[in-house]
């Protein structure tokens, strides 16, 4: 049975790659897997039948016989434990590599999207103005520590894996943001998992979705 994935079917992001179901095209591009795509309307992603896979009604799930996931942290271990590519086969350097994987979405993620709330849903509250510089320090502390973890190294440990999938897909969304220019190896080990083929199409795939929403 082919992969079925969901994804937004106007994505807030308007064509730029940052939702979640990126992470998991980009997987599934990785590992040669061909899948499909089911789009939602936001109404659609509240309704029973979206909520029986994804019981917070968000996107991405993932679907394979009789197999429904969701979060996309998650999708992207089960297909990388399922498929060759985005795991070591050494055990030590495969349990370090589901270590990044963690790190990227429990620890790097959280204060970034915070960020993101705060400047598109805070902007006109009267404490706004002191309290975004308290969530870009925070980011820039996780940046400094990972950015010194890095040093000049391509990937996070050793050959590019899941965990650097996840890393790169999670700094994505400080682009634009001018914080992660001020890390010139992270900015580099963003722009060497933009370079991969297997991201390529998944971009491009997500984004066509944007364009022919904007088109219709």
């Amino acid at each position: 049975m082919t992969i079925t994935i969901t994804a937004f079917e106007r994505s807030p992001d308007r064509g730029r790659g940052l939702a979640r179901d990126m992470r998991v095209r980009w997987a599934l591009e990785e590992v040669g897997q061909p899948y499909d795509v089911r789009l939602l309307s936001f109404k659609a992603m509240k309704e029973p039948a979206h909520l029986a896979l994804q019981p917070f009604g968000q996107i991405p799930t993932y679907e394979e016989d009789d197999l429904a996931l969701f979060e996309s942290g998650a999708i992207v271990f089960h297909i990388a434990e399922r498929h060759a590519g985005l795991l070591p086969d050494n055990a030590n350097a495969r349990a370090r590599a589901i270590t990044w994987m963690f790190a990227a979405v429990s620890t790097m993620e959280p204060p970034i999207v915070d960020r993101e709330v705060a400047k598109l849903l805070e902007g006109d509250e009267t404490w706004y103005e002191r309290r975004l510089p308290f969530v870009e320090e925070r980011i820039r502390n996780r940046l400094n520590e990972l950015s010194c973890r890095l040093g000049d190294a391509d990937w996070v440990d050793g050959e590019f894996n899941a965990g650097d999938l996840l890393m790169v897909s999670v700094l994505l969304r400080l682009k634009g943001s001018g914080i992660l220019d001020e890390y010139p190896n992270l900015s580099a080990y963003v722009a060497r998992g933009e370079a991969r083929p297997a991201y390529k199409r998944a971009f491009d795939a997500q984004l066509a979705v944007f364009t022919a929403a904007s088109v219709g």
